[in-house]
């Protein structure tokens, strides 16, 4: 019997496996709402948590170039999506779940 997945409204691949979490936006209660963040994930230490990086260039109008820039965001990781350092994600908004955490990974694009 297939597993009920529910539709959390983009358009991203549902995960294939089930699980159990209540803050999954699939499988649990959470909605998703606000910014999109495509990033890679850096560390899965933390229980449930993942650290997202995302790079991106800021443009520096006195000098006329871009600069680097680094933002680390930490991302509830619901079990589902099997997840392992170095993968590309993509995560959206959610109510604050923790003092630092208010994003979800909904997408794992794979290595």
């Amino acid at each position: 019997m297939a597993a009920k997945v529910k539709d959390i409204g983009i358009d991203v691949a549902p995960p294939a496996a089930e699980c159990s979490d209540e803050n999954c936006p699939f499988h649990g209660s959470l909605p998703v709402r606000g910014q999109m963040i495509e990033g890679t994930v850096v560390s899965i230490k933390m229980d449930k948590t993942a650290v997202v990086e995302r790079k991106y260039l800021k443009y520096q109008k006195k000098y006329e170039r871009y600069e680097k820039r680094t933002s680390r965001y930490s991302a509830h990781a619901p079990e589902c999506l099997g997840l392992k350092t170095g993968d590309r994600v993509t995560m959206m908004e959610c109510r604050p779940l923790s003092k630092t955490v208010s994003f979800v990974i909904v997408e794992n694009k794979g290595e």
